[in-house]
C-alpha cells in the first residue's frame, strides 16, 4: 500500500530513488514486469501485457488506463535527452540553478510537477470527444485537461500545467502547451524555466503495454535553443489511483537542507 507521504530522511531518500531510477527512467526495457513501475523483465514478476495497441470506436488510438513513467528523467532532465540534443542554459538560469536547495523543490512541498517531470506514482488518461484528462495520484491529486482541436487563449493565466490543446498526427497524440508559470522545476537538480515556456508532447502507444512520450521544450527565456526529451510509460493493469495527501504530516523537508542534487 502506498504511503500518504514519506516520513523521515530514510524514507525520503527511498522515494526519491524510486522516482529517479525506476519510475522516471527514460529508457526502461520493453519487457518491464507487470507492477514493476518501469522495471525490466527479470526484476521479479511476470512480463507486462503484450499485444497490439487498442483503438477507440472512431479508430483513434486508445491511450486510456493507468500508467507509470514520463517524458523525461526526473532526477536530471539532461539524462533524458534524445540523441544529439543538448541543454544550453542562459547564464542567469545556470546561476540560479546553482543556488537552489532540495527543500525548496516545489515537488517536495506537495506542489505539481509541471511538464515533463513525473512522480513515482501512477497517473491515468481519460478520453472524451472534446477533452482528454490526465489524473495524477501524487502530491495534490492534480489534473491536466487537454482541449482537443481547441486553441490557446490570447493571454492565458500562468498555471502549473499551462493551457494544453491536443491533435492527432496519425497514431500520435500531439499536446501543445503554453501559459505556464515559472515555479516548477524540471528535475531534482533544479533546472529552471520561465513563463515563455512552450512544450510539445507526443504520446504514441506502441503496443498494449507501452507508450513513448517525446517532449520538445522551447523556453527562450532560460535556454539558448529548444531541446527534446524522450521517455516511456508502462501500462499498470488492474491499478486504480489511490488517495495520496502529501500535505498531511509532511515533516520531511528539514532533512533535505542541502543543495539541489540527485538522490
Amino acid at each position: 500500500m502506498r504511503k500518504s507521504f514519506v516520513i523521515g530522511f530514510v524514507l525520503a531518500a527511498t522515494v526519491a530513488a524510486v522516482s529517479l531510477v525506476v519510475a522516471q527512467d527514460a529508457t526502461p526495457a520493453p519487457g518491464a514486469a507487470k507492477g514493476q513501475k518501469g522495471g525490466a523483465k527479470g526484476r521479479g514478476g511476470p512480463a507486462g501485457p503484450t499485444g497490439p495497441a487498442p483503438r477507440m470506436a472512431d479508430g483513434t488510438p486508445d491511450l486510456s488506463g493507468a500508467w507509470m513513467g514520463s517524458g523525461s528523467n526526473s532526477g536530471d532532465i539532461s539524462k533524458g535527452l534524445k540523441p544529439g540534443e543538448q541543454i544550453i542554459m542562459q547564464p542567469w538560469a545556470e546561476a540560479l540553478m546553482k543556488t537552489r536547495k532540495s527543500q525548496d523543490d516545489p515537488e517536495a512541498n506537495c506542489l505539481p510537477t509541471g511538464v515533463p517531470r513525473g512522480a513515482p506514482y501512477p497517473w491515468r488518461i481519460v478520453q472524451t470527444p472534446t477533452h482528454y484528462f490526465i489524473l495524477f495520484e501524487g502530491n495534490i491529486h492534480s489534473f491536466r485537461q487537454i482541449f482537443m482541436n481547441g486553441k490557446h487563449p490570447d493571454d492565458p493565466d500562468p498555471t502549473w500545467y499551462g493551457h494544453s490543446t491536443g491533435t492527432w498526427d496519425k497514431d500520435t497524440l500531439v499536446v501543445d502547451s503554453v501559459g505556464f508559470n515559472d515555479k516548477f522545476w524540471f528535475d531534482y537538480l533544479g533546472h529552471p524555466h520561465t513563463e515563455k515556456l512552450h512544450t510539445i508532447e507526443r504520446y504514441t502507444r506502441t503496443d498494449l503495454g507501452n507508450m513513448t512520450i517525446d517532449v520538445t521544450i522551447d523556453d527562450p527565456g532560460a535556454y539558448t535553443k529548444p531541446f527534446t526529451t524522450t521517455g516511456r510509460a508502462r501500462l499498470q493493469p488492474n491499478t486504480e489511483l489511490l488517495e495520496y495527501v502529501c500535505q498531511e504530516n509532511n515533516i520531511d523537508l528539514v532533512h533535505v537542507n542541502a543543495p539541489a542534487q540527485l538522490p
